[in-house]
């Protein structure tokens, strides 16, 4: 994880700004605390987050039930902060349409943080942060550590539980219903069986 240096602390405006740049346009940031971030890309970590996106998908076609399903190119603001989770879920209820452009005003139900490094400690320290903002506008998080095979849920309280390969997490209060076995969205090694 990249973080942009500028003088001192990056406004609001700053960022807006800075996305906008032409040789920006194909690059993801999120505004954190006054910093830009440029957010890392990993092939694999992509596809964990795709897997679980596909899920819920498939839980709400299966229950004809209407929602926003958002990857790693869908922002939203949380707070004062500007945030790309790698998947992010929010009902028709609390928003019929997304925003077309920018990022989205409202914060998701849901937010899918997919580490792509678990051994970097400032992505670590910089999701940290991310989690304490997605709770205080009563947003779930679920952090997806792909060496571990593991989703910590962080589900109004900054203290998670941590589900392994074995376990199956049940959505709560933001989607009533929905389960998923950890193990389903870990692609098995090619060559397995």
């Amino acid at each position: 994880m990249m973080v942009v240096q500028l003088k001192g602390q990056a406004t609001l405006e700053d960022f807006e700004a800075f996305v906008d740049l032409p040789e920006n346009s194909d690059k993801l940031f999120e505004y954190i605390n006054g910093e830009i971030v440029a957010v890392p890309s990993n092939p694999y970590a992509s596809e964990v987050a795709n897997l679980l996106s596909f899920f819920i998908r498939l839980f709400l076609m299966q229950n004809n039930l209407k929602g926003h399903i958002t990857g790693a190119d869908g922002g939203f603001m949380v707070g004062g902060n500007r945030y790309a989770p790698d998947v992010a879920y929010i009902s028709y209820e609390r928003q019929p349409q997304l925003a077309e452009k920018g990022y989205n005003p409202n914060p998701p139900e849901l937010a899918v943080e997919v580490i792509s490094d678990p051994n970097n400690s400032q992505e670590q320290a910089t999701l940290r942060q991310k989690i304490v903002s997605y709770l205080a506008v009563g947003t779930v998080v679920w952090v997806v550590d792909t060496v571990a095979q593991t989703i910590e849920v962080y589900d109004g309280v900054r203290t998670a539980t941590v589900y392994g390969i074995a376990d199956t997490v049940r959505s709560g209060d933001w989607l009533p219903g929905f389960e998923l076995a950890v193990k389903d969205i870990f692609p098995k090694e090619q060559g397995d069986a």
